[in-house]
């Protein structure tokens, strides 16, 4: 095994050995405490469930990568080399983290939340990290740097509040989570460093996913919070951004990159993007939670939670293989993020309807 593959696989499994550990013991500390999520009309639990699993995703993906870096330096590869914009992330990540944190203490308004994610999304742009090439994307190549910058910042607020959004029921945002960082791993693969941080975030989703779906209620049952969801937008969109700077893809860059990343995203930021406009237009603001997202919407055409929860995954497998099929046709990016839009509309839209029927 050469020295980059034993690492990540040192890394995976030390976040799932800090996980396994470290979320009895939250758990125990919600309940003396009484940190729970209580049930509402919006909510999809009807008893009090511990709220701060996402505590543990930090800190396990921080022990992951010491433990990776001593692996791969006892191999004879060196110690896991972090650059500028990986620093940057682990101090933007920290600030949303945090906000995260106290959210699900003591509560916090939306616009607040919003306000402090916007100072950790300036963070990124400063290391240089900002998108100026769009490789086609609506028949775009080259952007200015300012419009880049602040393009840059808003891709960042919008997966960040994509993730945090669509977490709305049992393994929905850690699960495409999974399956996003599991790609990135793998995107990943020759920069050690990153892929190391992938794997360990991935090792510690898996075992909070199934502390999540399968855990009892007043047993091992525990939601992530915002706390977890707001520090895996900021990683994923982190990532996103990451895998775009051609110096450090390692695979065929452009339109190919720009797709993958467009690809992993497209549920979440589809469905942050349409409830926000419809949110508009029904005159509601923005940050006013309600019962619009694409799970709110299965669930009201007569699913279960665990049938929405792999319905939704279905459909991100399903996005996945059209792309990577018209992709291999040879049908331009442009065609193929319709067709992703299109596919998106007709699910939703006959959900609306079925939804309707029932009524």
């Amino acid at each position: 095994m050469d020295e980059n593959t034993l690492p990540l696989i040192v890394s995976f499994l030390s976040a799932v050995l800090i996980t396994l550990i470290g979320l009895p013991f939250i758990i125990k500390a919600c309940r003396y405490f009484e940190y729970f999520d209580m049930p509402n009309e919006r909510k999809v639990h009807r008893k009090p469930i511990p709220r701060l699993g996402g505590l543990i995703f930090m800190p396990a993906a921080v022990v992951g990568l010491f433990v990776a870096s001593w692996t791969r330096e006892m191999m004879g590869g060196g110690e896991l080399v972090f650059g500028v914009s990986t620093i940057a992330m682990t101090i933007g990540g920290l600030m949303i983290y945090l906000i995260g944190v106290f959210d699900d203490r003591y509560g916090m308004k939306a616009v607040h939340k919003f306000v402090i994610q916007t100072i950790a999304a300036f963070i990124l742009p400063l290391c240089n990290l900002v998108i100026t090439d769009l490789n086609g994307l609506f028949g775009l190549h080259q952007i200015p740097f300012i419009v880049g910058y602040v393009l840059t910042v808003m891709a960042i607020l919008t997966i960040v509040n994509a993730i945090n959004l669509i977490d709305g029921i049992d393994g929905l945002s850690s699960g495409l989570c999974i399956l996003i960082l599991l790609a990135y791993t793998f995107v990943f693969r020759e920069t050690p460093a990153i892929a190391a941080l992938d794997a360990a975030i991935v090792g510690s989703l898996l075992v909070f996913w199934f502390f999540n779906v399968f855990g009892k209620v007043g047993g091992l049952k525990i939601f992530m919070g915002d706390a977890g969801s707001l520090f895996l937008g900021y990683v994923c969109a982190y990532m996103s951004i990451k895998s775009l700077m051609r110096p450090i893809a390692p695979v065929d860059c452009g339109e190919e990159q720009m797709l993958i990343s467009i690809t992993l995203l497209l549920i979440p930021v589809l469905d942050v993007i349409r409830v926000t406009l419809q949110r508009r237009i029904t005159g509601h603001g923005i940050f006013e939670p309600d019962k619009t997202h694409i799970h709110h919407i299965l669930m009201n055409a007569g699913l279960s939670m665990h049938a929405t929860l792999a319905c939704i995954l279905i459909l991100f497998f399903l996005i996945c293989g059209i792309n990577y099929a018209l992709w291999q046709c040879n049908f331009l990016m442009p065609l193929i993020v319709l067709t992703d839009v299109a596919i998106y509309a007709l699910v939703c839209g006959v959900l609306l309807l079925m939804g309707k029927s029932d009524n």
